[in-house]
This record gives C-alpha cells, structure tokens and sequence, in this order.
C-alpha cells in the first residue's frame, strides 16, 4: 500500500488512507515530531511509517482520538519499537487494553460486508493501548511547537480527545467531525455531542483548517453547519422520548439520514433512560 502526506498548514500534514477515508496528521517540529491516529492494521501502519519517513527523519508521539480501531490498531507497530508517548482519553485507554477483543470484534462485524480481507486482518492485531493519558487537557511540545490535546465531553465517543496547533491555526478533530458521511453514532452520546463540537467552536477561527476523522479537510463554517444538525437530532430526541414516540419516528425526521438517526435515537433513549 502506498500512503502520501499532504501539507495542509505550515509543516502539518495529512494522510488518507483510501479503504475508510481515516485520516493520519502529521505535526513536524524542531527535531521531534507527533502522529494523530494509526489506522487499523500492521500493513497499514507499516505504509503510514513509510509515509511519515518522507517527511521527517525525527522521533514521534502519537496521540489516538478515540478507542475505535481504524484509528489506533495500528499502534503496536508505530510506537512499540522504540516505545515512545502514545496519548489517549483515559477511557479510550482503559477500553484499548481490557477489552481489545471487543473492539476487535466490532470492528470486524462493522466493515466485514464491504471490506472482508480488512475485517479478516483485525482479527491477528496485536492491540497497543495508550501510556500517557488526558483528562481534560495537556498541553505538549512538538519540537518547540506547543501543542494542545484536549477532551471536549462526551460525543462520538466517551473518550475522545482533539489536537489543536495553535501556530498553524489547525484543528484534528477526530470523529467528532464528519466529511462526506453521516456521523457513526454507535457508541456516542448523541444528548452531548453538539455540547463537544461547541468546545471546538469556541477556540477557533474563520481561518482554522480543520481535519475531520475522515473525508477532506473542512472550514469553520462546515463544523457549524454540523453543529447546528446535531442540535437538531438531539432536540428531536429529548422531544421525542418525552412524547413516547418510537426511536423510529427520531429516524423519520431526523438529519444524517434514517439509519443514522435511528442509532442515534436509540442511543439517546438509553441516556435518558438511566442505562449509560
């Protein structure tokens, strides 16, 4: 598999890899360096390794977003020999290293339809979990860059986590922001998720790239714009238990499109139920 890094901002860049549309950033400093996500397999992250080494000769950390597996699987090759920093929520950690056959699992059932040789290669993954973890935030230095990782709540997942670079004006914001497919809401909390992108909102700009967990790399306006659906679904919700009505009828009105909504509904019903 042949990867490329493309420069986005000044000495940030960004990967695709083509099967998912996952996208890797790359942050280049003075002498160091730090990886957001590794994608879901050894060969990919053999090809993203391979990539990054164009680019830079130096040491990296890595930073994973969140504890799904097409953004952190492929951390045992990138960060187990030498170790170096791997960053993560401390629930994406916790989920990585107790419950690796889980994640495996799910991964698998999720894209075995489209993609069998992937959903087949999930399985001999040896899972690397995180060994620095953040809280709230922490901030990092890249090489005499100062970098920010921060949680923002609760979204598309309960453990995510985003990079901001403040020189460059760029935004990783993993999963909680989508390009060119509805959200995945199976393990969100849809109730707080436009709460999460609003943090994100609050510390950008008009000129703030920013990189979505997949698709092309988007403006402030498209997060908005996202922002504003999410509200949306999430009133659709609340209004919606409080009535009675089915998840279904969430999923008959809702943005992001019937399948999505109706994950989301469902998600929410269970909030609002007490069971999460």
């Amino acid at each position: 598999m042949s990867l490329r890094f493309v420069e986005v901002a000044d000495r940030v860049y960004v990967l695709r890899e083509p099967q998912l549309r996952v996208n890797v950033t790359l942050i280049c400093g003075e002498g160091a360096a730090l990886l957001v996500d590794t994608l879901s397999t050894p060969g990919q992250a053999a090809a993203l390794a391979a990539a990054a080494r164009e680019v830079t000769p130096h040491p990296w950390s890595i930073v994973n977003t969140h504890h799904h597996f097409d953004h952190c699987f492929g951390n045992a090759t990138l960060a187990g020999d030498p170790p170096c920093p791997v960053w993560a929520h401390p629930l994406a950690a916790e989920a990585l290293r107790e419950q690796p056959g889980r994640i495996r699992r799910e991964g698998a059932e999720e894209i075995r339809a489209e993609l069998p040789g992937l959903a087949a290669e999930l399985a001999e993954v040896e899972v690397l979990a995180p060994n620095r973890t953040v809280r709230t935030e922490e901030w990092i230095d890249v090489g005499g860059r100062p970098v920010l990782l921060r949680h923002p709540g609760r979204g598309h997942t309960a453990g995510d986590v985003v990079v901001r670079v403040p020189d460059a004006a760029v935004l990783v914001a993993g999963d909680l922001v989508e390009q060119g497919a509805p959200p995945d809401f199976a393990d969100s909390y849809p109730l707080h998720w436009p709460e999460a992108v609003t943090d994100l909102l609050r510390s950008s700009t008009p000129e703030t790239v920013v990189i979505p967990g997949h698709g092309d790399p988007v403006d402030v306006a498209f997060v908005q714009e996202q922002h504003s659906r999410l509200a949306e679904l999430a009133w659709l919700i609340r209004a919606a238990h409080t009535a009675g009505a089915p998840p279904e009828r969430v999923a008959a009105e809702a943005p992001f499109g019937s399948r999505a909504a109706l994950t989301a509904a469902r998600r929410g019903y269970r909030h609002l139920d007490g069971e999460d």
